[in-house]
C-alpha cells in the first residue's frame, strides 16, 4: 500500500468510525473493481463489516483525499522548480489538510500576471516597503523622499508603490489568511439586497429584498434561494463581516495589524502601515475571502440538497409494492381523458383503453361500463390512480364504481405517485419495451407498474426526473447525478433481482453489470429461455468471471435448479451453505425457512480459513428467511370522503396522508387536495426533532390534523403532535420556514401532473419537481 494510503486511511477512518486496516482493506477492493454493494455484503470479513453507508461516505472522502494529495504534490513540484521550496515550508505543505490550506501556502508562489507590486519593485521601491515595514522609528513621508527618480516623480507615487507591495505580502500571508478565515467563518453574514427597479418582476424572492443571517447556519434551502435570487439577477448576495463594529479599526483590520505588530496609534510609520492593513482588507482580501465563502456556502448548500434528495429518493425506491397481482392503472385527464391500462401480474401489458367521465363529454356511465369490463375480464385486484389533475374526480369515478361491485370482485384502489411517469413515456426505455403502445398510454402502464414494484419501474426514470429533492436544478449536476446513481445501485443490490424476469433498465443497476451487459442478459435470456442456475451467467457474451463475482449474489432465480440460486447466499460460499444443510440431515428445500432448527445452530462451528463468523450468520439467516425483501409491507392510505378541495379542509379536521417529501424544515403529505401540506418539524412529534427523517420518510402513510389552511396562498399547516402544539410553540426569530415554503401543488403545467411549489420566500422555488 502507497504511502499516500497509508496517510489517507487514518484520516477517513476517524471520518466513519473504523479502524485505518479496515479503510485499507475496503480502498483496496474498491481500486479492484469492486462494488460497494458487493464490499458491504460479501466482504465483511476483509473490512471488519463496514456497511453500505460508511463505505459510500469512505468512497467519497477517498476521491477527495485523494485530488488533495495530486495537488499537495503539484504545489510541491512547482516551488521546487522555482527553487523556493524549503525544509519549513514543505513540512508545512504536507500538513495541510484542505485544499484551501493548500491554495494559501501556494499563493506567493503561484504564476502570475504582472502586478502592481512587481512593478514598484522594478522601480526600486521593495527596499521602502521592506523599511518601514521593519523599522517604525521612521517617517515614511521623509523616508520616501531618497526613492524618487524618473520612474517614481513624487512621495505619493513612492508610498503607493510601497503599499502595492506590502499589500502583496500582507495578502499572500498564509497564516494570516486562514486566520481571517476562520474569523469570518465565525463572524460573517450573508446579506442579500433587491437591485433597484427588480421588486416587482422579483416578487417571488420578497423575503430577501433586505435580509440578513449568520453565514455559519445559513441553511441549504435558503443559501440556494438567494444565489438563485443573485442569478436572475433580482438579488445582490454578500458576505459582511464587522459591519455593525463601530470601532475606528475594524477587528479584521486589527488581525492584519497584530500579524506584523503594527500599532494604529502609534508613530507615524505604524499608522501608515495601519492605512495599508486597511487598504489591503478592502481591496484584496475581503473581496478574495467573500468570495471564498460565497463558494464554501454553495458548495455546503449543494451537499445538503443532495443529501435530503438522495435519502427522499431511497425511501421511494424502497417503498413496500403491492405484489404480482393484476393491475389496473389509471393516468387521469379532463379534456384528453383517462387513460387505462391493464397489466397482469408480471407487469405484462394486457389491455388498454381511453375514457372520458369529464368535460366536455361527461360520458361517466360509459367509463364505469369500460372499466368493469376490464375488471372482470383481467381478474384485477388493484387499481393505481395516478395523483395529478382530475385525481380525486377519478378516486371518486372508481370509488362509485367499486361500491356496485360484489366484495369478492372489488379491488382495492391507490392513489399513486406519477412523478416521471410523462418522462418514462416518452424515453428510448417505453419505446423498446411498449413499441406498439401510444405515448399517452404508457404513463397509465407506469403508474400500474409502480404499485406492484415501486424500485422496478422507477429505475427506468433519470432519478432527477422522481422529483423528490429541493433545488436539484441549482446543484452540480455531475455530483446530483453520482449520489443519486449511487442510492438506486444501493437500493436494488439491497432488494435483489430476479435474473429471469427483471427488465434491462434494472438489471442495469446491479452490482458488476451495466447496460450493455443487462441487454446482453435480456437476449440470452430471450433466444435461450429463463436461466436454470446463477452459473448460466457466464454462458452469457462477455459476461467473465470477475462480473460473476460481482453481481451473481443480487440476481434470483425462482424454481431453478439449485435452490439457494433463489437466495444472497453467493455461489462461492454455496460449499459453507451446504455444510450447514448437512449438519441438520435435512435436505436444503426442507430446511430454508426452519428458524427453529437453523437457530439451533452454532455459528462459529462452520468458521473455517476463508469464511468467517459474519458470513456464517448471514448465510444461518438467509437459510431462515430465503430471499427476504427488506421493503415494508404494503398499505395505502385512505383519504377523507368529501374532503377533495382546500375549501373542504377545516382547522381541527383529523386526516390520513402520505408523505410525498421530506426538508430539512418538516415533512409534505398528501392529503388528497391536490395541494400537499407541511408538517412542519416543530409538529413532527410530541418532542423536540433535529432532523424530520428521523421520524418520517417519503412513502409513508401518517395521521395529521389540520392546523390552518390560507386558500388564497394555498397553503396548508398540518400536525402530527397528539396534543394541540401549544407546548412547543414555532420559533419566531425570523419568518419561520414553514410559512416561507411554498406548498407543492399539481397542476396542468408543461407536463400535466407536475408537482411542483411556486418559488416563495425562504425556498425560493419549489422543494420538489415532480415531473411526469
Amino acid at each position: 500500500m502507497s504511502d499516500v494510503l497509508e496517510r489517507i486511511a487514518p484520516v477517513i477512518a476517524a471520518d466513519i468510525a473504523a479502524r485505518p486496516a479496515q479503510v485499507l482493506a475496503a480502498i483496496r477492493l474498491i481500486d479492484e473493481g469492486a462494488t460497494v454493494p458487493f464490499i458491504a455484503r460479501y466482504r465483511k470479513e476483509a473490512t471488519g463489516s463496514l456497511d453500505d453507508a460508511q463505505l459510500r461516505k469512505l468512497e467519497e472522502r477517498l476521491t477527495y483525499l485523494r485530488e488533495l494529495e495530486a495537488r499537495r504534490a503539484a504545489i510541491r513540484d512547482e516551488i521546487g522548480r522555482q527553487g523556493k521550496l524549503t525544509d519549513e515550508l514543505d513540512g508545512r505543505i504536507a500538513a495541510a489538510a484542505t485544499k484551501a490550506e493548500l491554495e494559501d501556502l501556494y499563493l506567493p508562489y503561484k504564476p502570475k500576471r504582472r502586478t502592481r507590486a512587481e512593478i514598484a519593485r522594478e522601480k526600486g521601491l521593495g527596499p521602502l516597503a521592506e523599511r518601514i515595514l521593519t523599522d517604525r522609528t521612521v517617517v515614511p513621508v521623509t523616508l520616501a523622499e531618497g526613492f524618487l527618480g524618473p520612474e517614481v516623480p513624487d512621495v505619493k507615487s513612492a508610498l503607493d508603490g510601497a503599499r502595492d507591495i506590502l499589500t502583496e505580502i500582507f495578502a499572500e500571508n498564509a497564516d494570516l489568511v486562514g486566520r481571517l478565515r476562520r474569523y469570518m467563518h465565525e463572524k460573517a453574514l450573508v446579506r442579500a439586497r433587491v437591485i433597484a427597479g427588480k421588486e416587482e418582476a422579483g416578487a417571488k424572492f420578497s423575503d430577501y429584498f433586505d435580509h440578513a443571517e449568520r453565514w455559519a447556519t445559513t441553511p441549504s434551502h435558503r443559501a440556494l434561494a438567494m444565489l438563485r435570487g443573485r442569478n436572475e439577477e433580482i438579488l445582490t448576495v454578500d458576505i459582511e463581516v464587522d459591519a455593525d463594529d463601530a470601532s475606528p479599526v475594524k477587528p479584521v483590520e486589527r488581525m492584519i495589524c497584530a500579524a506584523y505588530a503594527i500599532a494604529p496609534d502609534g508613530g507615524a510609520a505604524d499608522r501608515w502601515l495601519a492605512e495599508v492593513a486597511r487598504w489591503c482588507w478592502r481591496v484584496r482580501l475581503s473581496l478574495h475571502l467573500s468570495v471564498d465563502l460565497l463558494s464554501t456556502l454553495r458548495e455546503r448548500a449543494e451537499e445538503e440538497a443532495i443529501r435530503v434528495f438522495a435519502r427522499n429518493l431511497k425511501d421511494l425506491l424502497l417503498a413496500a409494492p403491492a405484489g404480482s397481482r393484476a393491475t389496473m392503472g389509471l393516468d387521469p385527464g379532463i379534456r384528453t381523458g383517462v387513460k387505462v391500462a391493464v397489466v397482469d401480474g408480471t407487469g405484462k401489458v394486457v389491455d388498454t383503453a381511453t375514457v372520458y367521465p369529464f368535460q366536455p363529454r361527461n360520458d361517466v356511465s360509459g367509463a364505469q361500463a369500460v372499466l368493469a369490463a376490464l375488471i372482470a375480464r383481467h381478474k384485477v385486484e388493484l387499481v393505481a390512480i395516478g395523483n395529478g389533475t382530475a385525481s380525486r374526480e377519478t378516486d371518486r369515478l372508481v370509488a362509485d364504481l367499486l361500491a356496485q361491485l360484489p366484495a369478492d370482485r372489488r379491488p382495492i384502489k391507490v392513489v399513486v405517485s406519477e412523478a416521471g411517469a410523462s418522462v418514462y413515456s416518452a424515453s428510448e426505455v417505453a419505446s423498446a419495451e411498449l413499441p406498439s403502445l401510444d405515448v399517452s398510454l404508457r404513463g397509465a402502464v407506469s403508474i400500474a407498474r409502480r404499485l406492484q414494484d415501486p424500485l422496478a419501474e422507477l429505475v427506468k426514470i433519470e432519478p432527477k426526473s422522481i422529483g423528490v429533492g429541493q433545488y436539484q436544478h441549482d446543484v452540480d449536476q455531475h455530483q446530483l447525478a453520482r449520489a443519486l446513481d449511487a442510492v438506486v445501485e444501493d437500493a436494488v443490490n439491497a432488494v435483489g433481482v430476479d435474473l429471469n424476469t427483471a427488465s434491462a433498465p434494472l438489471l442495469a443497476r446491479v452490482s458488476g453489470l451495466g447496460a450493455s451487459l443487462a441487454e446482453a442478459i435480456v437476449a440470452h435470456r430471450n433466444a435461450n429461455g429463463p436461466f436454470r442456475t446463477r452459473r448460466d451467467l457466464l454462458s452469457v457474451a462477455r459476461l467473465g468471471p470477475r462480473t460473476f463475482e460481482l453481481s451473481a449474489g443480487f440476481l434470483r432465480i425462482r424454481d431453478g435448479d439449485e435452490p439457494l440460486d433463489a437466495s444472497s447466499v453467493h455461489p462461492e460460499a454455496y460449499g459453507l451453505a451446504k455444510r450447514i444443510v448437512a449438519a441438520c440431515g435435512r435436505d436444503v428445500r426442507t430446511l430454508m425457512g426452519d428458524s427453529a432448527v437453523l437457530r439451533g445452530l452454532d455459528p462459529s462451528a462452520f468458521v473455517d480459513a476463508r469464511f468467517g463468523l459474519p458470513t456464517v450468520r448471514d448465510i444461518l439467516a438467509e437459510l431462515e428467511k430465503p430471499g427476504r425483501d427488506p421493503r415494508p409491507q404494503f398499505k395505502t392510505a385512505s383519504f377523507a370522503e368529501g374532503v377533495e378541495d382546500l375549501s373542504d379542509l377545516k382547522p381541527g379536521m383529523m386526516l390520513e396522508g402520505t408523505v410525498t417529501n421530506v426538508a430539512a424544515f418538516g415533512a409534505f403529505v398528501d392529503i388528497g387536495v391536490h395541494q400537499d401540506g407541511l408538517v412542519h418539524v416543530s409538529q413532527l412529534a410530541d418532542r423536540f426533532v433535529k432532523d424530520p427523517h428521523e421520524v418520517v420518510k417519503a412513502g409513508d402513510v401518517v395521521k395529521v390534523r389540520v392546523v390552518e389552511v390560507d386558500v388564497k396562498r394555498k397553503r396548508i399547516a398540518l400536525s402530527m403532535r397528539k396534543d394541540d402544539g401549544s407546548a412547543a410553540p414555532r420559533p419566531r426569530r425570523q419568518p419561520s420556514d414553514a410559512d416561507k415554503a411554498p406548498r407543492p401543488r399539481r397542476d396542468d403545467g408543461p407536463a400535466k401532473g407536475a408537482q411542483q411549489g411556486a418559488l416563495g420566500a425562504a425556498l425560493a422555488d419549489a422543494m420538489r419537481r415532480k415531473t411526469r
